[in-house]
Parts: C-alpha cells; structure tokens; sequence
C-alpha cells in the first residue's frame, strides 16, 4: 500500500511520494500536518506542490491513503475469479481482501478512524467508506440502475464499518474472529433480502409493497463522471 504508482499526473505522482514517506510517521503523529511536512521533506517534494496535492494538510492525506487501498483492491478484484463465487463470498472476499490490503498499516487506519471520527471531517469519511462500498458493488458487476444501487451500498457501508472497527480491536491470528464477524454480518444482511423477496413473491405483500415498488423504480443512480467528464457531487462519484 505505500508504494509508488506510474502516474502521468505530476500531482498524483507528488501525492504518492509523500505518502509513501508519511506511511512510517503516521503511527507516532498521526494524521497531521506535522506528518505531512515531514513527509514532504524526505521525499524531497516542493512544499508548493505538496500544497496543491494536500490543500487541506493531515486530512487529504488520509483520504489518500484510503483512496491508495481502493486502488489496490479494484486490481485484485479484477484478478480474482468472482464468478465460481456466490454472491455472498464475493461480497466477503472483497471485503477480506480491503482489510488485508490494510492490514501492514493498521495503525494508520486506526489513527484514520479516529480523525474521521471528528465532527469537521467526518463527512470525509463518510465518502471513504461510500466510495469503497461502490468500488466493491462495481468490481462485483452490480447491475443495480434504481433505488437498489442506493441501498446495496448503503448496507455495505454500514457492513464495512463495523467491520472495520472489529479490526481494529481483534487479536486473534489471522484476524479469524474478524472474518467471523464479517460472515454473521453478511449473514444478517442476506436474511433482510430473503425476507424482502418473501413479501414481493406473496400476492398480498406484493399488493402493499407495490406504491413503494414503484417509487424505488422512478429513483435513479447518479450519473458516472467517467461517461459524462462532469464530477458528480454525490455519493458513488469516481475515485479522485
């Protein structure tokens, strides 16, 4: 994860320089703007254009470092074999392998979760784990146009979170109590959409249900700035 990328973007290769020399630093000062400036000395980068990668200090740097780990985890995805997977692994696989992405740098997470936590930067956070929720639902090959795309990533979120912050705290070898967790989440998860599909597939529920139906048909995704060129201020945008 503190590698360097081949980037043709001169502010995305500073963005990955310093990154990769604040890695080491973010245990000891966390998310801050003491990390970053002395991460942009050892990476020998012009304070200038540190200033336009990280405009915001310690924060941007985070969102980086968060954005670094998505990168990574859309190239395994796309290496992995999802389709011998049922649907539920594969949501457990991406989620396994986000957390093991992470897993040398746990530390800096935790330092992450707990600058998120701050009333001035949680909507920050918020977006990284939406953003990953859609980087995961998309590598996935989720078909979803209506309120469905919403929702799925909406639980998802809300799955990797508490995820997250069993991780956090789990000692075990391996992180094995953690994939337990996960399972029984995912497990909770896919009894609501049982239950949900029972309701529509009884004449009665599906006559009750079908306002809401209807309605959840009319809601659409956001449009991708990848196919418009125009960013999408709302959840789900393209990775900056």
């Amino acid at each position: 994860m503190a590698e360097e990328t081949v980037n043709d973007d001169p502010i995305a290769t500073v963005r990955d320089r310093v990154l990769a020399a604040a890695l080491p630093l973010v245990p000891f000062d966390g998310w801050s703007q003491t990390t970053l400036d002395e991460a942009v000395r050892d990476a020998g980068v012009d304070p200038h254009e540190a200033k336009l990668a990280f405009p915001r200090g310690g924060v941007d740097l985070a969102v980086a470092f968060h954005r670094q780990g998505d990168a990574q985890m859309i190239a395994a995805l796309s290496a992995a074999d999802l389709a011998a997977m049922r649907i539920r692994d594969r949501v457990a696989f991406a989620v396994r392998t986000r957390l093991e992405i992470a897993a040398p740098y746990r530390e800096a997470v935790r330092k992450g979760s707990s600058l998120f936590a701050l009333p001035i930067y949680a909507s920050d956070g918020a977006r990284c784990v939406w953003e990953t929720a859609d980087h995961i639902w998309t590598a996935l090959g989720d078909p979803s146009e209506d309120l469905n795309w919403y929702t799925k990533r909406t639980i998802l979120a809300g799955v990797y979170s508490a995820t997250v912050l069993y991780w956090l705290g789990d000692e075990s070898e391996d992180f094995q109590l953690t994939w337990e967790f996960l399972d029984r989440r995912i497990e909770g998860v896919m009894q609501f959409e049982k239950m949900k599909a029972a309701v529509n597939n009884n004449p009665f529920g599906r006559l009750m249900m079908m306002a809401p139906n209807w309605l959840a048909a009319k809601i659409r995704k956001p449009n991708d700035e990848r196919e418009t060129g125009t960013p999408v201020d709302l959840p789900g945008g393209s990775m900056r």
